[in-house]
């Protein structure tokens, strides 16, 4: 049965992973070990699951995490770019990750993180949870033609309807593009190319910066 962490024990767990059979990153543009805030980076452009859920405000992570973790290091130690990694591991079974990542299975042992004396009960994973139906009025609305009257007690045209599904696609330069729905990879590749053009107006103008690049 798999673990279940805080992130900073998941890191402590990865930094064991690796140490039998690490030979480090290529370049000193990469860390030999993810921080938390590589972490973040990971879980936001889709290389890293969101956590499994959360107790009180610690967010918890399980063993489909420490498997993609180790298997980003290792295929990144072989020299492999984040872009080609997320190509090959996105959505990857965990038979898969366990077949690149190779932890060992001391590793991968139950452990309950005790740091929080009174964690209260586990939250769901409540954005992975599918979108409710519309209400009628908002569904009849959505599939009425241009110029068609809205339906009795549906919201008048142009009144912004609350969206269930919110997605983030991060950016270059630490922006991050919230979307409704769930993004896949090929949107994901997608909306970063098409954003270059405004990252490029947001570097002129001070708003990102470029010169420790994007997280490793």
């Amino acid at each position: 049965m798999g673990g279940v962490w805080t992130m900073d024990e998941l890191v402590e767990r990865v930094a064991r992973a690796l140490a039998a059979e690490y030979a480090g990153a290529p370049n000193g543009r990469v860390r030999d070990l993810p921080d938390r805030r590589a972490i973040r980076w990971y879980t936001t452009t889709g290389l890293v699951d969101r956590p499994a859920g959360l107790r009180g405000r610690t967010a918890l992570y399980g063993r489909r995490h420490l498997l993609q973790l180790v298997a980003v290091k290792r295929r990144q130690a072989q020299g492999h770019t984040l872009a080609a990694i997320q190509a090959e591991l996105n959505g990857a079974s965990d038979t898969v990750l366990a077949d690149v990542a190779r932890v060992p299975e001391e590793v991968l042992a139950e452990h309950r993180p005790a740091a929080d004396p009174d964690p209260g009960p586990t939250r769901p994973r409540f954005w992975a949870a599918p979108a409710a139906a519309p209400p009628p009025a908002q569904a009849a609305l959505a599939e009425a033609p241009p110029g068609d009257a809205a339906p009795a007690g549906a919201a008048p045209r142009g009144v912004p309807v609350a969206i269930d599904v919110l997605g983030a696609v991060g950016l270059p330069g630490g922006a991050i593009l919230v979307v409704p729905g769930e993004p896949g990879p090929a949107d994901r590749a997608a909306i970063v190319a098409a954003a270059e053009p405004l990252l490029a107006v947001l570097a002129d103008r001070g708003l990102l910066t470029f010169d420790d690049g994007s997280p490793s």
